[in-house]
């Protein structure tokens, strides 16, 4: 399984929460989205242990199964057909979340979340 990663598994999997750091361990390859990434960043920033979280996040991107996951023109296709299916179905998201999902639904990936807001969108397979 190929797995993405929201910003709440991520820090599950760096407070080694045993189910998050199992689904990252049996995952063939694991993704954080470029909008994770950025909501993790300045989530250090406003704390009082960015430069310890910024180190361990940048051990965690050097592994060798890991990737950071960047959009391009496909990525806006689906961020405006999961939007669009949202808005018709009276259920909004929070915008960084659509993002996340276009990547996901993208790349045919699995994501590693706790947010329930995602059974909106039937297409983004979560663990």
């Amino acid at each position: 399984m190929r797995l993405a990663l929201d910003v709440n598994c991520y820090r599950d999997v760096a407070a080694n929460e045993p189910r998050a750091r199992e689904a990252v361990e049996r995952a063939e390859r694991v993704y954080l989205p470029f909008v994770v990434l950025a909501e993790l960043r300045a989530g250090f920033l406003a704390g009082s242990r960015g430069r310890e979280n910024e180190r361990n996040l940048n051990r965690f991107l050097k592994q060798p199964r890991v990737r950071v996951l960047l959009p391009d023109e496909q990525t806006t296709m689906h961020y405006a057909t999961l939007q669009h299916q949202l808005r018709g179905q009276g259920t909004p998201i929070p915008t960084n979340d659509i993002w996340i999902a276009a990547l996901v639904v993208q790349h045919g990936l699995h994501l590693c979340t706790r947010d329930r807001h995602f059974g909106h969108l039937p297409q983004v397979p979560r663990v």
